[in-house]
């Protein structure tokens, strides 16, 4: 049974994630003498979910800490020395839900979840007279605190006075989070779409520029400083500038990472991300001293693993700043992906830089584009293993890594990656060039050759 995609759990509550479903992970995953703490986002199936999940966690021999309605980030962080689960399915329609399991602050690595996998069937439950208990605890309190703490000790006590911030919350839990961090840090701030509603009514859960042109609108009018906006459960942020222009996921990670970097006293500071990630980058981690590692697209917290393991044995080796578009880990505040903590950072950078204008400038921004091929689920690995030959031959002057889909790099610095969504029905297809819409159009060509079959 494969259960976990690239972001744990994640479908439709009618067929796929269903309290069946949930009440056999609690079992599968508890342990005795294990304490979890249970967190949903504002879907209208969190709750029954979360008792189900409870329930299996007890009956496995494990206490139940239930924190409620919370961002994602702040169950990670209340999941730090014991272990978490979040209810969610993040961007995903008001019809899904899903399921992330924490040790520690940090997501369950591959071999974890594959355990969980294996006992799902068949899971132990405890002696009657050895089930767990349940209470309630509060966390977000201590969350807002940290995050604003950690940023005040990066920027200054007030690091954000005299910046005025419209901050789109699109009915997620982010409400409950990223304007009460910002206006204690000094900014100026407007909620829009703060009232959690798990039918995610004012757009679409996944902020994109599509889905947020009511808060590009309400941005044109210059009043603001900065736009930020949340999925729906605050671990993507998407920021704009104060005339309502979107900036690219890539150009906000970039500028991020040089600022670690350059702020790292480490003599080999690295910034792990992902494959579709730009080579812009790559330009401000090089021109602030550090290098680059990538991993596997929802896989963060290997990478930044497996970059530790390695500074065993070079300890000047230093993992500053790990993020894949949209989603950051801040490595100084804790290992998890936190759009609450971005929201604030890059609020602080667009404060000391003047302007958002003024923060992207020196990015060189080469023309990049995402687009979708429909994939069926049911064809996605046959697809993937037809483009491992047939795009390499569509494109023989390019070199060829397959170990996160099949990426292509050109001699000009070029390159195009095509990997299959691990939570949508799509195959997706990255390119950055010149000469993009034309490097798109044949790669897409050949990618949809592949579905088809």
């Amino acid at each position: 049974m494969t259960l976990f995609g690239t972001a744990g759990i994640r479908g439709p509550v009618d067929a796929e994630v269903t309290p069946a479903l949930a009440l056999a992970v609690g079992q599968a995953a508890g342990e005795p003498g294990e304490t979890f703490v249970v967190g949903r986002d504002g879907r209208e199936t969190g709750q029954a979910l979360a008792a189900a999940m409870e329930a299996g966690l007890e009956s496995a021999g494990a206490d139940v800490r239930r924190v409620g309605r919370v961002p994602t980030p702040a169950l990670a962080f209340a999941s730090r020395g014991r272990r978490g689960v979040m209810l969610t399915a993040s961007h995903n329609p008001p019809a899904d839900n899903g399921i992330k399991l924490f040790a520690d602050g940090v997501e369950y690595d591959r071999e974890r979840e594959e355990a969980v996998e294996a006992r799902v069937d068949d899971p132990d439950v405890a002696p009657w007279d050895e089930w767990g208990g349940a209470e309630r605890a509060d966390v977000l309190g201590a969350y807002r605190t940290a995050v604003a703490d950690y940023v005040r000790g990066r920027f200054g006590d007030e690091p954000l006075a005299g910046l005025s911030v419209a901050v789109d919350c699109g009915n997620g839990v982010g409400a409950l989070a990223t304007p009460q961090v910002l206006e204690r840090l000094g900014a100026d701030v407007v909620a829009l779409n703060a009232s959690v509603d798990g039918h995610f009514p004012a757009r679409e859960s996944k902020p994109t520029p599509e889905t947020l042109t009511d808060l590009a609108a309400f941005l044109d009018g210059g009043e603001f400083d900065l736009g930020l906006a949340h999925d729906g459960d605050a671990d993507r942020l998407v920021a704009l500038e104060g005339d309502g222009t979107v900036i690219h996921e890539d150009t906000v990670l970039a500028v991020v990472a040089e600022r670690y970097v350059s702020e790292s006293d480490a003599a080999d500071p690295v910034v792990v991300t992902t494959p579709n990630a730009s080579a812009r980058i790559d330009e401000r981690v090089r021109e602030a001293g550090g290098r680059v590692e990538r991993v596997r697209l929802g896989a963060l917290h290997e990478g930044i693993a497996r970059e530790r393991h390695a500074a065993r044995e070079e300890p000047d080796t230093t993992v500053v700043f790990a993020a894949e578009p949209w989603k950051h880990i801040h490595t100084a505040f804790g290992g998890w992906i936190d759009g609450v903590a971005s929201a604030a950072v890059v609020s602080a950078l667009v404060a000391e830089a003047g302007s958002a204008a003024a923060l992207r400038d020196p990015v060189t921004e080469r023309p990049y584009r995402k687009v979708s091929a429909d994939c069926p689920d049911e064809r996605k690995a046959d697809a993937m293993a037809t483009l491992e030959s047939s795009l390499p031959a569509a494109f023989p002057d390019a070199d060829v890594d397959t170990s996160y889909g099949v990426r292509l790099e050109f001699p000009d610095a070029s390159w195009v990656l095509v990997r299959p969504s691990g939570t949508e029905p799509y195959v997706r297809l990255y390119a950055e060039s010149d000469d993009v819409e034309d490097l798109v159009a044949a790669a897409r060509e050949v990618v949809e050759a592949a579905i088809e079959g």
